[in-house]
């Protein structure tokens, strides 16, 4: 695939690489249990960068619960 393939498909390397490795037959349960690893990945990264922006900014309960309060 050219470049100019790859910007015409919308997708990334990353998003090629993956069609590539699965494609072949598969059950559901697969799809789902691939699905889950890829959303289990992303949702840790998710909460690794909220633990260091809270840290950084120096977040604490007193200010989640002014939120709430508002």
């Amino acid at each position: 695939m050219t470049s100019i393939d790859k910007q015409a498909a919308g997708l990334n390397d990353v998003q090629l690489s993956l069609l590539r490795m699965f494609n072949r037959k598969m059950s559901y349960e697969e799809s789902v249990e691939i699905r889950d690893l890829l959303v289990k990945h992303y949702s840790d990264k998710l909460g690794d960068e909220i633990d260091l922006v809270v840290s950084e900014k120096k977040i604490t309960n007193k200010d989640y619960d002014k939120l709430c309060n508002r």
